[in-house]
């Protein structure tokens, strides 16, 4: 068998000398194109930015970067518009000086809201003669004095229990004690029998205070609330010292309807009606999209015409669930109104109360 030999150290001495030309050749022409790279960069820069059709939108991008490159460079010209339309605004208003016309209203939801038929007219005649019979009215009219029973679920746990505590400082004649596994309907009859006027009863889930039942003694009505971000007073920055037994004030924002209404009466009838202003606290129920944000002040009058303000805590959201005729009784309670969410949270400019 005939076997040939092959070179190979000519064939590598031709591979090594070829790359070494072909390096010098992409060397030199790197090198004479120096000058025609700098030019084309400085062209590319100095080009105008692309405009888009009218019709195009940057979802259609597929690059996620690109995509949020444009989105962003996008909302930088809306913002620099929006602010050459508002100085450009202002030197006309200047100019006209008291000829301007009067300044624009932002469109927000609580501006744009529904209409709601119950709507409470203050001067109406039918809900002054509601207001003079319902179960609010003893109270309203000077004959009890509200005292407050507020009890928890079955082995509170934590900032439940510390929840209560702080409660019972901001309402006056407020009372805590634990359920001991005693059923609500067994506890309504003893509270009626010690003159309680409220049972406020606070529910946890995993050691956090996610619920709230306010029933009003000895007729109702019940309310059920969702309670979320609470805040205790060691939590909060810049607290004010804690309450002292002083009467607060109470102020009740944005209760429209009739159902807002009742609503505004049942957490007016737990507090006092004559309030010691010589303690400077208020208690505050601000309505705003349905949602209940309390909050717990007190103020000191800096001159005639400056207040300040310091927050005492605690702070907590309230979403009312449903509203009970009568005392609570989860089988055969009639309820005069139930949360709906699919139902009621369709428009977002429509509200309840």
């Amino acid at each position: 068998m005939d076997i040939t030999e092959v070179s190979t150290s000519q064939d590598g001495k031709g591979k090594k000398s070829k790359n070494k030309k072909a390096k010098k050749k992409s060397v030199s022409q790197e090198g004479d194109g120096e000058g025609s790279g700098v030019e084309e960069r400085k062209m590319v820069k100095s080009e105008p930015a692309v405009a888009f059709p009218p019709t195009f939108s940057v979802s259609e991008i597929k690059n996620k970067q690109r995509r949020h490159f444009m989105f962003m460079k996008l909302k930088q010209e809306k913002r620099k518009q929006k602010m050459q339309l508002r100085k450009k605004r202002r030197k006309e208003r200047e100019a006209l000086g008291d000829k301007a016309p009067p300044k624009e209203v932002p469109k927000t939801i609580e501006n744009q809201r529904v209409y709601d038929e119950t709507t409470v007219d203050p001067e109406d005649e039918e809900i002054a003669f509601d207001e003079g019979t319902d179960e609010f009215s003893a109270y309203f009219n000077g004959l009890t004095n509200p005292k407050v029973l507020i009890t928890t679920s079955d082995r509170p746990r934590g900032r439940t229990v510390r929840f209560c505590e702080q409660l019972a400082t901001v309402i006056p004649n407020a009372h805590v004690y634990y359920r001991r596994g005693l059923a609500l309907k067994r506890i309504i009859p003893q509270c009626i029998a010690r003159d309680f006027t409220y049972l406020m009863v606070i529910n946890q889930d995993r050691q956090v205070p996610n619920g709230l039942v306010l029933c009003h003694l000895p007729n109702g009505p019940t309310a059920h609330f969702k309670v979320s971000s609470v805040r205790l007073r060691k939590e909060m920055k810049r607290r004010g010292k804690d309450p002292t037994e002083h009467y607060p004030e109470v102020i009740l924002n944005n209760f429209t309807t009739r159902l807002g209404h009742t609503i505004g009466r049942l957490f007016a009838a737990l507090f006092p009606q004559e309030p010691h202003f010589i303690g400077r606290q208020v208690a505050t129920f601000h309505n705003q999209r349905d949602f209940i944000f309390f909050r717990f002040h007190r103020y000191i009058f800096k001159n005639e015409k400056k207040v300040g303000i310091q927050e005492l805590g605690p702070r907590f959201t309230l979403k009312l669930r449903s509203l009970q005729k009568g005392t609570f009784d989860s089988k055969y309670g009639e309820y005069e109104w139930v949360m709906k969410r699919h139902e009621m949270e369709a428009c977002r400019r429509k509200f309840q109360l």
